[in-house]
């Protein structure tokens, strides 16, 4: 009888946990949610609110990521990279700034099989957000983890002292 128990309740954990998103699920949410679509299966890009977005999948080794591009490092002004830095501690949550082939995007990676419908939606709008809210509040959603950094530089009564080591 325990013995009954115990594999029904392993049953039912995984299949209720389970997500198992597809590239096919993933094109029906895209497409719900987007102004515009195009691409193939594993590749599509969109536009949401004239915000470019571009999803790629690698099922061999369950991988997918949301991209968009927000601006050309080359017109990035001074403290922008360290901001950015920052936001990806503090307001980016889920989603992260990151810089290839001379754009800064804003990203969401995620093992596929995994994600849920929920969390392809949430992944979707802090991915915009992020692009939005580039160089002014860097948030991609209204929660922001406390930072320790503050105006005069001092350090805070609380605050853990690190060793800063050179490279």
């Amino acid at each position: 009888m325990k013995k009954s128990i115990l594999l029904f309740t392993i049953v039912l954990s995984t299949s209720v946990f389970a997500q198992d998103m597809t590239n096919e699920k993933l094109q029906e949410i895209y497409t719900s949610v987007s102004d515009s679509i195009q691409g193939e299966t594993g590749t599509w890009q969109f536009h949401v609110k004239d915000v470019t977005m571009v999803s790629i999948t690698d099922i061999s080794h369950n991988r997918m990521r949301i991209i968009s591009p927000i601006v050309e490092v080359t017109s990035l002004k001074e403290g922008l990279l360290k901001a950015v830095l920052m936001a990806n501690f503090h307001t980016a949550l889920d989603v992260k700034y990151a810089i290839a082939d001379g754009i800064l995007w804003s990203i969401f990676v995620h093992p596929l099989k995994e994600l849920s419908e929920d969390q392809v939606r949430d992944a979707l709008s802090q991915v915009y957000y992020a692009n939005v809210n580039f160089g002014s509040t860097y948030a991609s959603t209204s929660l922001v983890f406390p930072g320790s950094e503050n105006k005069g530089g001092e350090k805070k009564k609380d605050e853990p002292v690190f060793k800063k080591r050179k490279i």
